[in-house]
């Protein structure tokens, strides 16, 4: 039996470029595109970055959805899966493939005050909006997210103050040691950083903070992470573990069921370990490896990326490629408080993931030793004059 009928539940970047990439593959079947937004797909990372700073109105994708013949349903919700059949709040989607591609949504904290988040086009319009020169404005969260939007509010001449129980900005995320270093940032950019400070409750006009204290806001954005959209999967057999649980094909428990994007938690040969990235770069290439695996073409394609991301804020460019938990060690390459830098970890002699700063050949040329899984020397790793590709031993 042929696979005569695709849905795609999630019309994000994920969503999108599957469809694309099934009709690149040459499948002639009919798809679905089914998205709980009412806007057509968009691109996210300019939300806290161009979008905020006023250079785009608009990061829609919609032009690239005119010729590939695709059911597209808007504002409408995955609810329930049987066997065999989506059902949204609005219909029933039969199919013989089902790819999951709910992406993620952002987590709230208690209290009765009004939380903004940067999650969706609509969230990024209506606080860039609010965002006025003199507002008070609080983040509560120094990762990702709350660095880019300090960057853009403080441009604006608000009052930027970030609020973070860990020790240092990026913890999470790099770990304190290296995430300390972005910490003089922010007050070179005038935005006051709260470190060690974690929040109880959202109130009208403030924060209440754990031990009693009080941080008036006009304005209190949320940016604590994400959790993946999958609780509509609850009751369908459907393997979750931070998210839809997925094998390197990115086959789910449920046979003739996939998942991609910020909801797919994937087996990484690479890194021994489940991996759920949630960055715009999976969402842009896992889709050709998964479009193979729904029509069959060939043995099977493996997906096992090394995962790529970057952020700008304070006027830098930081990237970051690989995934460094279970490393056993941190080389620096450049002193941290110079312009220019590179962070660099290791798993005995082999590179597993590389922070730069500025520092774009690093980031290419630590991919493929990460890639390769050569082994490099410590001590010419260290010196930042010699490129990183010679490093390899």
């Amino acid at each position: 039996m042929g696979v005569e009928r695709i849905v795609v539940a999630g019309a994000g970047l994920a969503g999108l470029r599957t469809v694309e990439e099934l009709r690149l593959a040459g499948y002639e079947g009919t798809l679905s595109l089914i998205g709980a937004e009412r806007r057509p797909p968009y691109d996210r990372p300019p939300l806290s970055k161009q979008l905020m700073s006023g250079a785009v109105d608009d990061t829609s994708l919609r032009a690239e959805l005119d010729s590939l013949d695709v059911r597209l349903a808007l504002g409408e919700c995955a609810e329930r899966l049987d066997e065999g059949s989506l059902h949204t709040d609005r219909g029933d989607y039969p199919f013989d493939r089902l790819v999951i591609a709910t992406g993620a949504r952002p987590v709230a904290l208690p209290g009765p005050g009004r939380q903004w988040f940067l999650r969706s086009i609509d969230d990024a319009l209506e606080l860039r909006a609010a965002l006025r020169p003199g507002t008070r404005l609080a983040i509560i969260g120094a990762g990702w997210i709350g660095a880019e939007l300090a960057t853009a509010a403080a441009a604006k001449g608000c009052q930027v103050m970030v609020v973070e129980a860990g020790a240092a900005p990026l913890a999470v995320a790099l770990g304190a040691q290296v995430g300390a270093f972005t910490a003089p940032w922010y007050e070179q950019a005038g935005v006051e950083l709260m470190l060690g400070l974690a929040v109880e409750s959202v109130q009208d006009g403030g924060l209440s903070l754990a031990g009693g204290g009080w941080l008036a806001a006009d304005v209190i954005v949320t940016a604590v992470g994400v959790r993946p959209e999958v609780g509509w999967l609850s009751s369908s057999g459907v393997t979750l573990d931070n998210g839809v649980s997925v094998d390197e094909y990115l086959r789910s428990s449920v046979p003739g069921v996939y998942a991609v994007g910020d909801c797919a938690a994937f087996w990484s040969g690479r890194f021994a370990r489940r991996l759920r990235t949630e960055h715009w770069d999976g969402a842009l290439r896992a889709p050709a490896v998964l479009a193979a695996n729904l029509i069959g073409l060939g043995l099977g394609e493996r997906y096992d990326p090394v995962p790529y991301f970057w952020s700008e804020q304070f006027g830098r460019m930081l990237q970051y490629v690989g995934h460094h938990a279970g490393a056993d060690q941190l080389v620096l390459r450049g002193d941290p408080t110079s312009p220019q830098w590179t962070a660099c970890w290791l798993d005995g002699r082999r590179l597993v993931a590389v922070l730069t700063v500025d520092r774009p050949k690093d980031l290419m040329q630590g991919r493929r030793l990460i890639e390769s899984a050569a082994p490099v020397d410590h001590d010419k790793l260290a010196d930042p004059a010699v490129p990183l590709r010679a490093t390899a031993t």
